[in-house]
């Protein structure tokens, strides 16, 4: 795009005054749409007085850059309403997300058009009777919600993952993204799935308050992970590992060096030496390789840690670094997807014999045997269908008969829970 007259700088002065075309005005949203998507927060999605703020510098700056005559009141006005619409166009998932409501878990949109919502500690989706958005409403939103990380979904690219950061300004924990075209997910709409995280810390009280837990396991668990030993929260989807990770975390002496590793970032701690290491994948159509969680375990061991959390393990290569950095003297904490402490045991043993190392079974079961201290389990009352702690075991440092052996220190019902006998540091 060229200028107008001669000697008219950045200012627009000497500058022959017309209307800019359509295609003019689009390059100028394009161009400012690219540069503010970059660094946008997702607070600044949810103010729309801070969006229109920051979309009006964009426009100016892109003016600017792309040596374009001056806007009039009429086109700048139109073109900041262009790119906040394509910005910050969140449609109907405004009422449903932070800061105007912190009640879901979960939000899902449908081939069919229908939203389902997941409220906080609930097993099952309900339907949203009074809420159906139109395909262009839904195109836009995810638009919405891509742009930010440079990501589109098109039929070239029908699989879209992205994450929202984190952002305590509108008590938002952060989010994971998933969009997929119609092109694969069968409908007329695009299918969306958003998971979000709490957007504040979880105290111990938090878990308390809402039953999971009698106060006896509470304490006794916190004073396991004071004693430094290792805890694996195991469970199911959605059953509130990540959350009672981040409550047990308090049971670490506020002077710890803490280091965690997560993909993506979902705890909140309460210390104030703490480094947070973030998986990511590698860049669509880059050379730049991914950053994993095996990785962002050595690099954590050089950290000078006292106590290292995963927030979750997902492949073997990430259990082998993990359980080996736990023998090295560190204390941690982790997450499993398990549904029982011998499914556990089990499921590592087989991920990390699927490794590149190709560890035999029977000494992944070993290595699970030595790191692990303690095995929590939380899933879904089966009567009320509401979050609850399944049990806590201990695990024995040795097999017998080449199997992981568990001593159980509580199960619902019981009135106390014992404690547990290995020894990890001061008590």
């Amino acid at each position: 795009m060229s200028g107008y007259g001669g000697g008219g700088g950045a200012s627009g002065w000497g500058r022959v005054s017309r209307r800019l075309t359509q295609e003019e005005m689009q390059e100028i949203v394009d161009h400012a749409a690219q540069t503010l998507s970059g660094d946008l927060p997702f607070g600044a999605l949810r103010d729309r007085k801070q969006l229109s703020a920051l979309a009006t510098q964009a426009v100016r700056d892109a003016v600017r850059t792309l040596n374009a005559a001056d806007p009039n009141q009429a086109e700048m006005s139109q073109m900041v309403t262009r790119l906040v619409s394509k910005i910050g166009g969140m449609g109907f998932l405004d009422a449903l997300m932070p800061p105007m409501n912190h009640e879901y878990t979960d939000i899902q949109l449908n081939g069919d058009g229908s939203v389902w919502v997941r409220r906080k500690g609930q097993l099952y989706f309900e339907l949203l009777e009074g809420v159906h958005p139109t395909q262009e409403e839904a195109w836009r939103a995810i638009e919405a919600i891509l742009a930010p990380a440079g990501r589109a979904l098109t039929e070239a690219t029908p699989s879209v993952d992205v994450k929202i950061p984190r952002d305590p300004s509108i008590e938002f924990g952060g989010a994971r993204v998933k969009a997929i075209h119609p092109v694969v997910a069968v409908g007329e709409w695009p299918t969306l799935s958003i998971r979000m995280y709490e957007g504040r810390p979880v105290p111990p009280e938090k878990i308390l308050a809402w039953n999971v837990m009698p106060e006896f396991v509470m304490q006794g668990l916190l004073a396991a992970v004071r004693r430094r030993l290792r805890v694996m929260v195991i469970g199911g989807t959605a059953t509130g590992k990540t959350t009672l990770l981040s409550a047990l975390c308090h049971g670490i002496e506020p002077e710890a060096r803490i280091v965690t590793i997560e993909d993506p970032q979902e705890l909140w701690l309460p210390h104030p030496n703490i480094t947070t290491l973030e998986a990511r994948p590698a860049p669509p159509g880059s050379t730049v390789p991914p950053y994993t969680i095996e990785d962002g375990v050595a690099d954590a061991m050089r950290l000078s840690p006292t106590h290292l959390i995963v927030g979750e393990v997902r492949r073997g290569d990430a259990a082998l670094s993990l359980f080996n950095a736990m023998m090295s003297d560190h204390a941690g904490l982790t997450t499993f997807h398990a549904e029982s402490p011998e499914n556990a045991a089990f499921r590592l043993a087989v991920l990390m014999a699927a490794t590149e190392k190709r560890v035999q079974y029977s000494a992944g079961k070993g290595l699970f045997a030595l790191a692990i201290d303690l095995v929590v389990q939380v899933g879904f009352d089966p009567v009320t269908e509401k979050r609850r702690c399944m049990g806590v075991w201990e695990v024995e440092p040795e097999l017998k008969h080449g199997e992981v052996r568990f001593r159980e220190l509580w199960t619902p019902g019981k009135e106390e829970m014992l404690s547990p006998q290995r020894k990890r540091g001061v008590g």
